[in-house]
């Protein structure tokens, strides 16, 4: 006779891509389980397969959108909970916190001295256009 998956649960075994979802890291299981195939997770410093069963204590390294998370996991979750329930499942590591927060800074910097163009040419600058170009 076969258990209920709810025991399944208790026994303390969950899947890398599942906790890193429940962790809010990423918005599905399937990104979770993409980032895991392209390396972007470390686990105590090895890449992993996503079927990989995490543990508490296990230190993660993330890299997500050009910003790495170094966290220590706390707890184990398979199901997704609010934002402020998720916070309290991992420890994130201050010098990892204050790199990544610079990098924010130096990223937004970098985005608002970007030059933004004009946007779409009016009807009258189309047409300057294609009488610069030669093309009327």
């Amino acid at each position: 006779m076969s258990r209920p998956r709810e025991q399944d649960e208790d026994d303390g075994k969950v899947r890398l891509d599942k906790w890193l979802w429940a962790a809010r890291f990423y918005k599905t299981r399937q990104l979770a389980h993409e980032a895991l195939e392209l390396g972007r997770v470390l686990v105590n410093g090895e890449r992993v397969k996503a079927s990989r069963i995490v543990r508490e204590g296990d230190e993660l390294l993330l890299r997500i959108n050009q910003l790495e998370y170094r966290i220590t996991v706390l707890q184990l979750a398979t199901q997704r909970r609010p934002a402020k329930e998720a916070v309290l499942m991992y420890q994130e590591d201050e010098a990892s916190k204050a790199e990544r927060e610079e990098r924010m800074l130096l990223l937004k910097a970098e985005h608002a001295s970007f030059p933004h163009g004009e946007g779409r040419p009016t009807k009258k600058a189309r047409r300057d256009i294609s009488r610069f170009k030669g093309s009327l």
